[in-house]
């Protein structure tokens, strides 16, 4: 789901990131962007230059039913850093031949461009994701398909972040693609932080095909649904990421089979034990890289890698990095922030 680290632009020199809307344009799409990248927080620094942008600059109608009142026009789009579309209602709306030109100009000059849930619509018309993986709202993804055959069409994950385009399932799935992000250009100790201030995990297990509406023979009964879920394996695990905890430790925690958890973390969270365990612990090893001057050896073994050389190759194989070249980054970019920054 994510695309190789970016770098962001020098830290005197904050990141613009520019929402692209459209009337009827929903609020809370819009609100995932505007409170992870423009929200100003006591303590945090503000890395990000938020604003909004409409085709046709005045009032924009809102899903909510009031106007919000749009000053800037695609010009904007000019010197963003990163363009946002936060969703694109209706999902079948053509794109005006000028919208379409000042995405694919800001693409071509560098610019990141993002889709939340139907934004994905908005920027498969740009023709830039046509061979590539994408995703949008579950309930929209075959309509997406569809319309756009050559996209790669993924319905089951929260996001898929290439780089230089990303886009997110539906709603909620683009705070989890915009703190993504964060995490990408400031690291993940910034982007637990900003999440901390949401009240909301810094990042959601699993894909959008928990939260996908089964059909109703396949529901579970509510009993037989909690005794199956694995939260509470994922909360003990956890809390014991220094642990030597195996996957067959975590099936017999289930006291289930390892077939079976397989089945369960396949189903439940499109992922294998495995594969959530090794991403729990590269995670946990950024925070420290940034946080902390342990060595390697440290972090380590209190993430459960077992050795230093262990630990370089799973973190090489996940983030196409060094664990010395990640340090040097981010701890170089917080350090660097003056003191001067708003």
């Amino acid at each position: 789901m994510a695309g190789p680290p970016r770098h962001p632009p020098p830290h005197d020199s904050p990141h613009r990131v520019v929402a692209l809307v459209r009337p009827p344009q929903s609020t809370f799409e819009l609100g995932c962007a505007a409170d992870v990248f423009g929200t100003r927080r006591p303590g945090l620094p503000a890395h990000y230059d938020f604003r909004v942008c409409t085709p046709h600059p005045g009032p924009v109608r809102t899903t909510a039913g009031y106007d919000m009142l749009v000053t800037a026009g695609l010009a904007a789009l000019e010197a963003a850093d990163t363009v946002v579309i936060p969703g694109w209602t209706p999902a079948d709306a053509p794109l005006a031949p000028a919208v379409r030109r000042a995405l694919r100009r800001a693409h071509t000059r560098g610019a990141r461009l993002v889709s939340i849930c139907s934004g994905a619509f908005a920027l498969a018309q740009t023709g830039l994701l046509d061979g590539r993986r994408a995703t949008t709202h579950w309930s929209l993804a075959a309509a997406l398909t569809e319309r756009f055959p050559r996209v790669e069409v993924d319905p089951d994950v929260l996001y898929i972040d290439h780089g230089d385009l990303a886009t997110s399932a539906g709603a909620a799935a683009g705070v989890d693609l915009c703190l993504h992000l964060v995490r990408s250009d400031h690291g993940a100790a910034h982007a637990a932080r900003i999440a901390r201030h949401m009240v909301m995990p810094p990042h959601r297990e699993g894909g959008q095909a928990q939260y996908a509406a089964p059909p109703p023979a396949d529901r579970l009964a509510p009993t037989l649904a909690m005794d199956q879920s694995l939260a509470p394996l994922l909360e003990w695990v956890g809390g014991r990421l220094s642990a030597p905890v195996s996957v067959e430790d975590m099936a017999g925690r289930l006291r289930i089979s390892s077939r079976t958890l397989a089945r369960r973390f396949a189903d439940q969270l499109g992922t294998s034990p495995g594969q959530w365990l090794l991403g729990r612990r590269i995670t946990a090893a950024r925070a420290l890289l940034e946080e902390t001057d342990l060595p390697v050896e440290a972090i380590a073994l209190r993430v459960g890698l077992s050795s230093a050389t262990n630990f370089r190759r799973r973190f090489q194989q996940a983030l196409h990095t060094t664990p010395a070249a990640y340090r040097r980054a981010f701890r170089i970019r917080r350090t660097g922030q003056g003191a001067g920054r708003p």
